[in-house]
């Protein structure tokens, strides 16, 4: 039986920018190579990432704040990569993360709803969801249950 493969911490961070989530994804998959992650497991990862990230350029920098700092630890455990992404940004709405429902596409292209998805494939895709403000910072935490041991 092989033994477990376990990836040290590692931390990504970047400026918040219309570049700044095409490189936080480059970096946080290039930092998950050793685990050799299968093309599912790489997409979840760069799903759910993908759909944070540009939350947090659109929403907590909505001005394109070039002092916009998103810090991203990953640490690998037997159960998934837990993430946590840390901004300095405006806090969500309510001090809460949305519900993510699922938007309802059952209606005409032009009634569809331009945005509301994010949160949905967020939710659905990753495990253990939380958000909290912790003092002037967003705090998103979640596990991916991918490269689980």
């Amino acid at each position: 039986m092989p033994t477990a493969t376990f990836l040290p911490v590692f931390r990504v961070s970047v400026q918040s920018s219309e570049l700044a989530v095409r490189e936080a994804l480059k970096s946080l998959l290039s930092g998950l190579m050793p685990l050799s992650l299968d093309l599912e497991e790489a997409g979840t990862v760069e799903i759910v990432m993908a759909e944070a990230l540009n939350n947090i350029v659109e929403h907590a920098y909505p001005d394109g704040d070039p002092k916009g700092s998103i810090d991203i630890t990953c640490e690998h455990q037997t159960d998934g990569l837990h993430l946590t992404v840390i901004d300095q940004g405006r806090c969500m709405p309510d001090g809460r993360m949305p519900l993510g429902t699922a938007a309802n596409v059952g209606v005409a292209l032009n009634d569809m709803p331009e945005g509301g998805f994010g949160w949905f494939l967020i939710k659905d895709l990753a495990k253990d969801v939380s958000y909290q403000r912790i003092g002037s910072e967003n705090w998103l935490t979640l596990r991916l249950a991918v490269a689980a041991i």
